[in-house]
């Protein structure tokens, strides 16, 4: 009995991959003609036809399901466009903010050339003017380095020899003084400003015809010293070069360049001189353009 064989029944055979594709073909190509067919139908049949009744039907039938399906879709749909809504609100904030930037930038240049344009206009208009001193020409120039500190009291302008700025140049805003060049090379130069402790102008009142040296006090300010007390200067005075008074022995600074104005006087009983303060008319600080004084003639 055990040693006896078993009958097995024999497998099943399954369709080889050829034919189940050859059967997968022929459904898709019948439900394509059938769906021709049923478009056909439903062009060519009255629009108050049976099959327009079943269609009618049909899609009545289906109507809750399509309702369903979009309400369980809406809340996916809104999210999707929420965070859609989000990548494009920041892509749009990204873009204005550049462009802000960019008016920000181009509005500060155009305000600064402004300003510039400002102060050349001033210039040119001291040149025209009658104060402007006799047998001298300018050389115009921008300023392209400014103080680096509080104890620096000089400036760098776009000019030098090989545009006839000489050492020694007296140097003006369309305001008045600024200093006068102390260093200079073939495409820029140094100016020293008026309020450097090194700078001495004789200076004189127009008003009361005083005259003084202009020079920075101890405070830091710009004084009219060498006044005696019994001499008169008002506050409000305007203050200008004083010029050469030996031909042996030529001053710096021609006559006739507006300086500053008085703001200030003061007397103590144990001081010789005068107290005087001057504010100077030019905005040292805010330099943008000045104008070199060179001699028409130059001395050998």
């Amino acid at each position: 009995m055990l040693a006896s064989s078993v009958q097995r029944s024999k497998p099943t055979p399954y369709p080889s991959k050829a034919r189940s594709a050859l059967i997968r073909r022929a459904v898709v190509v019948l439900l394509v003609l059938v769906a021709l067919a049923l478009i056909t139908i439903s062009f060519r049949s009255p629009t108050a036809g049976a099959l327009h009744d079943m269609q009618g039907a049909g899609s009545t039938a289906l109507r809750p399901f399509q309702v369903a399906a979009t309400r369980v879709a809406q809340p996916f749909r809104d999210a999707y466009d929420y965070f859609s809504g989000i990548s494009s609100t920041k892509a749009e904030n990204t873009r204005l903010k550049r462009e802000v930037r960019e008016l920000r930038r181009d509005a500060t240049a155009n305000r600064a050339a402004a300003i510039k344009a400002q102060q050349y206009k001033n210039l040119l208009h001291l040149e025209t003017g009658r104060t402007f001193p006799t047998g001298y020409d300018t050389v115009n120039a921008g300023v392209i380095s400014f103080p680096s500190g509080t104890f620096a009291h000089s400036v760098e302008i776009d000019a030098g020899s090989s545009s006839g700025v000489r050492l020694n140049s007296p140097v003006v805003s369309g305001d008045g003084l600024v200093g006068i060049v102390s260093n200079v090379e073939p495409e820029t130069a140094v100016v020293t400003l008026l309020t450097d402790p090194s700078t001495f102008v004789s200076a004189r009142d127009i008003q009361t015809r005083i005259r003084g040296m202009v020079h920075t006090g101890l405070g830091g300010t710009l004084i009219l010293d060498q006044v005696g007390k019994q001499q008169k200067v008002k506050k409000g005075d305007t203050l200008i070069t004083d010029g050469t008074h030996n031909a042996r022995y030529p001053d710096l600074y021609p006559y006739g360049i507006e300086i500053g104005r008085v703001s200030s006087v003061n007397a103590m009983d144990t001081a010789t001189f005068l107290q005087v303060q001057v504010t100077p008319f030019a905005n040292l600080g805010s330099l943008d353009a000045v104008g070199v004084l060179v001699p028409k003639k130059q001395h050998r």
